[in-house]
């Protein structure tokens, strides 16, 4: 069974430099799996710490399951991450020297079951350079356009 993408957080594409990316585990309660699975995750005010030796998912909004009762979940709860611990330390080094950021790229279930959050490590970008990505992205499509036109001719 494929991977089916949940939620993806565009923004970070535009606002980062994505240096290198993670697979990770989530920890989740009953009805925030229930959730995920219905495609109610928001992933643009998130980012992930560690903190005390354990990776954390803060900020990501997962919206209550409408069919559950009193045992509903807090959507801005912070929510622990699954990775092996001489990653963390490997993340938790490049962080504290260079001033990096985690941020999560996507929220997805894994064979239909588990759900898998893509995080990548990145540094944000100028305003200078986000509009010289998008000029590159510009110029990129033209030439696609161009040569799609003379393939016509």
């Amino acid at each position: 069974m494929a991977d089916r993408t949940v939620a993806q957080n565009r923004k970070a594409r535009h606002d980062y430099f994505i240096l290198e990316t993670f697979e990770c585990g989530i920890v989740l309660t009953g009805t925030e799996i229930k959730s995920v699975r219905d495609g109610k995750v928001n992933l643009k005010e998130g980012y992930a710490l560690i903190r005390s030796g354990e990776l954390w998912l803060v900020g990501v909004h997962i919206s209550p399951y409408e069919k559950g009762s009193y045992y509903n979940h807090e959507p801005l709860r912070d929510r622990k991450l699954l990775m092996k611990r001489h990653e963390i330390l490997r993340l938790f080094s490049k962080i504290r020297e260079k001033g990096l950021t985690l941020v999560p790229l996507s929220v997805y279930l894994k064979e239909g079951k588990r759900a898998k959050v893509e995080l990548a490590l990145v540094k944000g970008k100028l305003l200078h350079d986000k509009r010289d990505s998008l000029a590159e992205r510009d110029a990129k499509r033209d030439i696609e356009r161009a040569v799609r036109r003379s393939d016509r001719d």
